[in-house]
């Protein structure tokens, strides 16, 4: 794709960067950009640069935030003792959209996949478990998906806790098999956490 212009080949290489956009719906992006306002496109400029700069880990949950604590985890009407486990944010928002929803998080920053080499200690477990041991907890969720690596992820977990004097559950499988959490519909999402099940019931090792 040849541009009469290096400045705009520059704009759609960029935007092209971004998941799941191609070089044409990045040029239509870069045009449509251009036609709008200058001081819109400066404010979106403005935007990302703050985005990045800025957006922080909640030093509790490890959810992004813009203070070092999330909103979720300082308001005191959640139910702090109820916590579940998510791959990544992506995960938070799929299920806070459902309502159904009122403890806290623990967002572990992906799964322990050894074909792509990431271990338990690449992600925010140990911190997890140090809250398990550290504040009142009654219940983790394991809201992984249902996957190789987030049933793996899932075990691992379950075996470093299960001394602890909390309860382990896991979400209902009416989520089919290598369905990722976030693509889920919401009222099968929903059905599925109120619907959990304790953990040890759902072992297949």
């Amino acid at each position: 794709m040849e541009f009469s212009s290096k400045l705009l080949n520059q704009a759609v290489e960029e935007i092209a960067k971004l998941p799941g956009i191609g070089k044409r719906t990045a040029l239509r992006l870069a045009l449509h950009l251009l036609r709008q306002p200058e001081s819109q496109t400066k404010q979106l400029v403005k935007a990302l640069s703050e985005f990045r700069t800025q957006i922080k880990h909640c030093k509790v949950c490890y959810n992004l935030s813009d203070t070092d604590t999330c909103e979720i985890c300082a308001n005191p009407a959640r139910d702090h003792k109820t916590i579940c486990v998510v791959e990544d944010v992506r995960d938070v928002l799929a299920i806070e959209n459902t309502g159904q929803f009122k403890g806290v998080y623990h967002v572990l920053g992906g799964v322990i996949s050894p074909m792509e080499g990431i271990g338990p200690e690449d992600l925010f477990i140990k911190e997890l478990i140090q809250r398990v041991a550290e504040q009142e907890t009654e219940e983790i969720i394991l809201a992984l998906s249902p996957t190789i690596e987030g049933d793996t992820t899932g075990f691992y977990i379950y075996k470093q806790i299960k001394h602890y004097p909390v309860k382990v559950s896991t979400i209902a499988r009416g989520i089919a098999f290598g369905e990722e959490i976030e693509f889920a519909d919401e009222m099968t999402l929903a059905r599925s956490i109120q619907n959990r099940i304790p953990f040890e019931k759902s072992l297949k090792f």
